[in-house]
């Protein structure tokens, strides 16, 4: 089992270079084939109103300057590739919103690669809800790279948070390449009443048997906390120099309205390692 499709998102951001530079470091692991993917932010469902004509001589112009800075963004990416790797590549421009265009792309891929949100970004870079909400439509697991810090290895020391959900179990499946080459994996269980009359008394020492069973060793570890998990889950990976966190993306969507729990929320907002995402 390897991951041999990933997809990337090209855009105008102060940070893509450390999110380009962390999808090649995964692809070159097992020379995967990376798509570098660039939208003009013009929705799909737009174009097909009656009320936009993308032939239109008024629209024709600014569709033209959407493609132009996409284009441009794209072309960087292929400069990076080239420069520091052989992997087989390719690029996407695609006349789409970034929320809708990404799910709909990311169907095909094994993992996609997305940037953290940034407060500090433009408006036209900033997007708040993009990892969640491709988390939850595509299918695909999101790895989001955090803005705050440059990842300088990922997947050699691996933290899973775990509480026995579907989300979470769909996220270790989904890492299982990674965590078969990882050098140090670790789980931790913040557990509570119910969740051990839902998900066992053990959750944690459950699934270091199960990831035994694929020749990965595990150091579980179960706590109770009365703080926010979120936070109790950052300052554990900052103390196990942690570079990944795999973990369950909670919540539903609706009318393209993201709602989350509160720790997928900390996570996606202060996470400083990449965070592997499942819904």
């Amino acid at each position: 089992m390897a991951i041999k499709t990933i997809l990337v998102h090209i855009d105008e951001s102060k940070r893509v270079n450390e999110r380009i530079d962390v999808a090649i470091k995964l692809a070159q692991i097992d020379n995967a084939h990376l798509i570098g993917t660039a939208l003009t932010g013009v929705s799909r469902f737009l174009n097909e109103t009656v009320s936009v004509n993308p032939d239109d001589p008024n629209i024709i112009p600014y569709l033209d300057t959407l493609r132009r800075r996409a284009d441009k963004s794209l072309d960087k990416f292929k400069a990076d590739v080239r420069r520091l790797s052989d992997i087989p590549f390719e690029t996407r421009l695609i006349d789409d919103e970034a929320a809708g265009g990404l799910s709909l792309h990311a169907i095909y891929a094994d993992v996609v690669v997305l940037g953290q949100f940034d407060p500090d970004e433009s408006l036209m870079a900033a997007q708040p809800n993009l990892p969640e909400y491709v988390a939850m439509n595509s299918g695909c697991p999101v790895l989001l790279v955090p803005h705050s810090t440059m990842a300088k290895s990922i997947g050699e020391r691996v933290l899973i948070a775990w509480n026995g959900s579907l989300e979470a179990k769909r996220a270790v499946h989904h890492a299982l390449p990674i965590l078969q080459r990882a050098k140090v994996v670790e789980v931790i269980s913040f557990t509570t009443v119910k969740q051990r009359e839902l998900y066992g008394d053990q959750p944690a020492a459950d699934l270091a048997a199960y990831l035994a069973r694929h020749n990965i060793t595990v150091d579980a570890m179960q706590e109770e906390t009365s703080s926010d998990a979120g936070e109790a889950l950052l300052s554990l990976a900052a103390n196990l120099s942690s570079d990944l966190l795999v973990m369950g993306c909670y919540g539903h969507s609706r009318l393209r309205e993201i709602m989350l729990g509160g720790v997928s929320r900390t996570i996606l907002n202060s996470a400083t390692i990449p965070v592997l995402l499942a819904h």
